[in-house]
């Protein structure tokens, strides 16, 4: 009889099970060649593609196709264990997670484009121990489908209980799927909630650091990466600060967006700060060739008074008028003083004068 299993215990394991499927989905839709591997024993089959018209060693499944167009191709599932295995066949769209790698979308979630439109031959498979088969799919295109690329996965699964822990655990390997559709290829993307934040010094003569934030979307209908700069410059584009090398963002499918924190040190506190980013927008064709695209310019202003400076300034300010003050001060006593001895003078040379008359 198994010990009690407590609920944070089961939902720790499960989270642990996930995060190790997901890691060797990714693998596999990047094009990385899948391996006998696994966690737990039990991920013992490997996916890699057929070799036909299409090629004889692709890293990934990638077509253009018209809209309407139908394609057909397949995959090779190798069973390195030693029993048989019964695999769920199926497609998924694919999206780009928080850490900008390539997912697909869970089963019980709808897919509208890749995943809808991939078709597995069998729902499922049995590949016998040592053995390999070819699984077909085919690929139908819609007719109103529109002109640009669309990324997804055709997947093997296989979904087991864990009695110990009380959970199912559904173990996925794939093969990265990208179309893309004919018609006018429109390529944008755009710099999107721009901000700039300034931090200061203590010291009158330093300089601080500012934080430029901004969304990178994807509004067009090509997958599309970046080349990425960001500056920034006080008044009439004096004290040009570089942020330095700023990482480029994943492929983005269209419509997906990329959160960006950029980090810019030595900046001088000029009053009024413009923080830059110049976006050259990176496409890819089908023989992997990457072109450079129109930049897109994005700028933001914030406040930098120095104040520590000012304050400086006040109190040398204050020193010198106080300075000032007290010379004259100083100036109009002397002043009087002579005035005084002047008058003084004077008066006893009259008094003289007159005893001399008297």
């Amino acid at each position: 009889m198994h010990p009690p299993v407590s609920r944070r215990t089961t939902t720790v394991t499960a989270l642990v099970r996930v995060v190790t499927l997901t890691l060797l989905t990714a693998c596999a839709l990047v094009g990385l060649r899948a391996v006998p591997a696994a966690a737990d024993g039990d991920v013992t089959w490997t996916v890699r593609t057929a070799a036909n018209g299409y090629g004889d060693d692709r890293s990934s499944f990638s077509y253009g196709v018209n809209p309407g167009g139908r394609i057909k191709d397949a995959m090779v599932v190798a069973n390195h264990g030693k029993a048989p295995l019964t695999l769920a066949v199926y497609a998924a769209d694919g999206f780009t997670t928080d850490t900008g790698q390539l997912d697909l979308v869970t089963k019980d979630k709808k897919s509208v484009a890749v995943g809808s439109w991939v078709h597995a031959d069998h729902a499922t498979v049995v590949v016998r121990p040592g053995k390999s088969v070819e699984v077909p799919f085919q690929i139908a295109v819609p007719g109103n489908a529109s002109p640009g690329d669309y990324v997804g996965g055709v997947l093997t699964s296989l979904r087991q209980s864990d009695d110990a822990q009380g959970i199912n655990v559904d173990r996925r390997l794939g093969i990265r799927v990208k179309l893309r559709v004919s018609g006018e290829l429109k390529p944008r993307l755009a710099v999107e909630d721009l901000s700039v934040d300034y931090t200061g010094t203590a010291n009158p003569f330093g300089t601080g650091d500012a934080t430029v934030t901004y969304t990178i979307h994807n509004t067009g209908n090509a997958i599309l990466s970046a080349r990425q700069t960001v500056f920034t410059t006080g008044p009439f584009g004096w004290w040009r600060t570089d942020a330095g090398t700023v990482p480029a963002p994943p492929e983005l499918l269209p419509g997906e967006h990329w959160k960006v924190k950029v980090r810019v040190h030595g900046v001088t506190p000029g009053v009024r700060l413009t923080a830059t980013v110049n976006l050259v927008p990176l496409l890819t064709d089908a023989s992997g060739s990457t072109t450079s695209l129109k930049p897109v310019l994005a700028t933001a202003d914030t406040w930098t008074v120095p104040w520590s400076l000012l304050l400086l300034v006040v109190l040398v300010a204050t020193a010198a008028v106080g300075a000032f003050l007290l010379v004259r001060r100083g100036r109009a006593r002397r002043t009087r003083r002579e005035d005084a001895r002047v008058r003084d003078a004077v008066a006893q040379a009259l008094n003289s004068k007159k005893e001399e008359v008297g």
